[in-house]
Order: C-alpha cells, then sequence, then structure tokens
C-alpha cells in the first residue's frame, strides 16, 4: 500500500479487473501446521501399521492383537479429521471445497468399476494425477475423502477402511511432492508419473497387507506373523505372505494405472490445470495508490 496524496490521507485503490496469479495454481498451501499435522499423523499411522514388527511377545499390545484393528480403526479416522480440519483451516476455500467434491465422486464412482478382477482399480492414476497438479495438501485430502466415500459406495465398510484412508493419503500426497512441477511437461511428466503410480501401487498394496497379516490365524508357519520373533525374520516371511497372497493384485493395479497415465493421463492433466487456472486459487489482489485528489475509489 502506499499513501494516496500530499496529505498522507492513505486511500488506495484495487486494481480493477486484474489479479497477480502464481506460476502454479495450488488449491491448499500447506502452512507449518498442516505440515507438522501430516508429519505426526503419518508417523502415527506408521506406527499402526507396523506396531506388530516391534511388540514384544510378553506385551499386552501382542496379547490383545485381534482387539487392536478395531482401536486404530476408531482411532485413525480421528486423526485423519484433524489433518482434513488442518489443512483446510489454511486456505482451503470454497472452490476448494467444490473441486474436491467432483473429484471425489469421480474417484469413488471409478472404484467399482474394477474392483475384484485382478486388482484392477482406475481410481488409483486420477488420485496420481490429481495429487501432481493441486499439490500434496489437496492430494492427501482428496485420497481420504475418495476412499472413504468408495467404502460408502461399495459397502467396504469395516475395521480396515481407515487404513485405507490413510494409505490413499499417502499415495495421492506423494505425486503432489514429486519434483519438476514446473519444469517437467508432456511426455516426460507422463513418464515420472507413470513410474510413480506403479511404485506407489505395489506401496499401497503392501502396507495394506501388512495391515492384515498380523492378525489372520491359521497360515503356514512359513509365511505367518510370529509375536516376539527378531524383525528380520518377521520381514522375511510378510514378503513371503505378499508374494504368495497380493502379488498377482498388486501388479494389475500398477499395470493399469501406468497404462491410463501414459494413454489418458496427458489430456487429463491439461483438463486439470485449465480448471485450476480459471478457478485462480492463487489469484492476489494488488494495492495501487490513487491520484492525488482523487476520491478513495480511484476515481477522479
Amino acid at each position: 500500500m502506499a499513501d494516496g496524496g500530499p496529505g498522507g490521507g492513505g486511500a488506495v485503490s484495487p486494481v480493477s479487473g486484474k489479479a497477480l496469479r502464481g506460476g502454479a495454481a495450488r488449491p491448499v498451501r500447506l502452512g507449518p501446521r498442516s505440515v507438522v499435522a501430516l508429519g505426526l499423523v503419518s508417523a502415527i499411522g506408521l506406527a499402526f501399521f507396523g506396531w506388530p514388527l516391534l511388540a514384544d511377545e510378553r506385551s499386552e499390545v501382542v496379547a490383545h492383537a485381534q482387539d487392536a484393528p478395531w482401536l486404530f480403526a476408531l482411532l485413525l479416522p480421528l486423526l485423519v479429521g484433524v489433518v482434513v480440519a488442518t489443512v483446510a483451516d489454511t486456505g482451503m476455500g470454497a472452490k476448494a471445497v467444490a473441486m474436491l467434491g467432483v473429484l471425489a465422486a469421480v474417484g469413488a464412482a471409478m472404484r467399482p468399476l474394477g474392483a475384484g478382477t485382478a486388482g484392477l482399480e482406475p481410481m488409483f492414476f486420477l488420485m496420481v494425477l490429481a495429487g501432481r497438479v493441486l499439490g500434496p495438501g489437496f492430494g492427501f485430502v482428496l485420497g481420504s475423502v475418495t476412499m472413504f466415500a468408495s467404502a460408502l459406495l461399495t459397502g467396504g465398510v469395516g475395521p480396515w477402511m481407515p487404513f485405507q484412508m490413510l494409505a490413499m493419503g499417502w499415495f495421492a500426497m506423494g505425486a503432489g511432492l514429486l519434483p519438476g512441477s514446473e519444469r517437467i511437461r508432456g511426455r516426460a511428466e507422463a513418464l515420472l508419473l507413470a513410474a510413480y503410480g506403479a511404485v506407489a501401487a505395489f506401496g499401497y498394496g503392501t502396507v495394506m497387507n501388512l495391515q492384515g497379516w498380523t492378525i489372520i490365524p491359521g497360515m503356514a508357519s512359513s509365511i505367518s506373523f510370529q509375536p516376539g520373533d527378531p524383525l528380520l525374520d518377521n520381514l522375511v516371511r510378510f514378503f513371503a505372505y505378499v508374494t504368495a497372497t497380493s502379488l498377482g493384485w498388486d501388479l494389475g493395479r500398477a499395470i493399469l494405472t501406468v497404462a491410463l497415465t501414459l494413454t489418458v493421463g496427458p489430456a487429463v492433466l491439461r483438463v486439470l490445470r485449465r480448471a485450476t487456472r480459471r478457478a485462480s486459487f492463487d489469484a492476489a489482489v494488488r494495492f495501487e495508490a490513487a491520484e492525488p485528489g482523487g476520491r478513495p475509489d480511484g476515481t477522479a
């Protein structure tokens, strides 16, 4: 701001019809509180996923291994809700909420199209592209909300749902953290996102397997969880379990994500970026001094 006239009256005038825009519009800017909340909930989430591997055989936690998932299932939505509220409080306006609703609805509708068929889940590629364009904060919120909505739509509500919400939030957030958002475009960007989507598809399946593996009874000793055993021994059994049970599903998810990202991904990226520019999430108002003798609204 600048003083309006010789007398220092302080009259200012907004630039009419113009707004300054940043190079990359992001509907949610991560402030310090959002970063702390995301980091804290991610750390707690990792502990929820991997606690049995570090628990002593005689501990009360292992003794209540069948009850623990239900306790975590009650606690995780509260933690995810804290993150969503914190992220929204730091700048998610009405336009961002509207875009969140549209993308979450599309993602939730896409999930049943391939669910139950060799792990083919087309919603994953949309989470990658949306997280890339709209940023890590929006990506985390979108992934969590989409998984919640799809669980309601498909009847997949259970103690595993909060873990799915957290894992999908990580999946979409990671796409927003990929480097080169301003420089990498075209085929190179599609290849980058396809590679990330493939790795993240396997990562999602792996962490969700870890959530269920420790509480499944009656498996062969070579792949079953053994409370109190050394961490390395249990990890070897876990990866044998993943290979024997879900590798095919994860491979199908990865292949479909790569195929969709490379074929329709560039067009979807353009649509998302155009919608983000038109929404003017980063529009800012600039003030300039009024002419001497002019009225406060800048007119003569």
